[in-house]
């Protein structure tokens, strides 16, 4: 899995509610050892919530950073890295990913989301880039179902649904389930490194 570019692509992940914890710095150590670039911002310029304060977590987002702000914020990033990269892609998780497909719509070379749910609030959003979004089967909040009718004929945009629950690419979580997870590491990495080839 490893592509040897590569100080010409950037992934930027984007974390969750819950920010910088040891789930998103795992990840990073594996994009990172797969041979891209990585920066991992702190979107919610805190110390990471732990999983039991999830209501706290996604309070304090709304309340402090907001999608749109912080949609600016990874936007700013990428030109601020642009003429460093031949390539730019963010991966992201819950809000990361609908963070990141907020960005499709900008000059980023392409996205990967996990589990986006509020994507649903922007599925008008048109993304300039190649897209791929993996939705769990089992989410409580809205009808999974519905959303990937919206998007599956989108230009640019893959989507996957795995059957499992909301945190299934997360080790730390309840939810988490070692054989989707793997499966869509590999598809995801497969991904970045068609994208990264093209653009180089």
């Amino acid at each position: 899995m490893n592509f040897q570019t590569s100080r010409k692509a950037l992934v930027i992940i984007l974390h969750e509610i819950y920010g910088l914890n040891e789930h998103i710095l795992a990840f990073r150590d594996k994009v990172s050892q797969a041979g891209y670039k990585v920066l991992t911002p702190n979107l919610l310029k805190r110390e990471p919530f732990p999983y039991e304060q999830e209501e706290e977590a996604y309070s304090y987002f709304v309340s402090r950073i907001g999608f749109d702000r912080a949609a600016d914020e990874v936007r700013q990033m990428v030109r601020d890295h642009r003429d460093q990269y031949d390539c730019i892609m963010i991966v992201g998780f819950s809000i990361g990913a609908t963070i990141a497909w907020l960005c499709s719509a900008s000059e980023i070379d392409g996205i990967v989301g996990f589990y986006g749910s509020r994507i649903r609030n922007y599925a008008e959003t048109e993304p300039k880039c190649p897209a791929l979004l993996f939705f769990a089967r089992n989410e409580k909040s809205f009808n999974v179902s519905e959303l990937v009718v919206k998007l599956e004929h989108r230009q640019n945009t893959h989507v996957h649904v795995i059957e499992g629950a909301h945190g299934f690419m997360n080790p730390y979580s309840k939810s988490y389930l070692p054989q989707a997870y793997q499966a869509c590491l590999e598809r995801s990495f497969d991904f970045l490194q068609w994208i990264a080839k093209g653009k180089m």
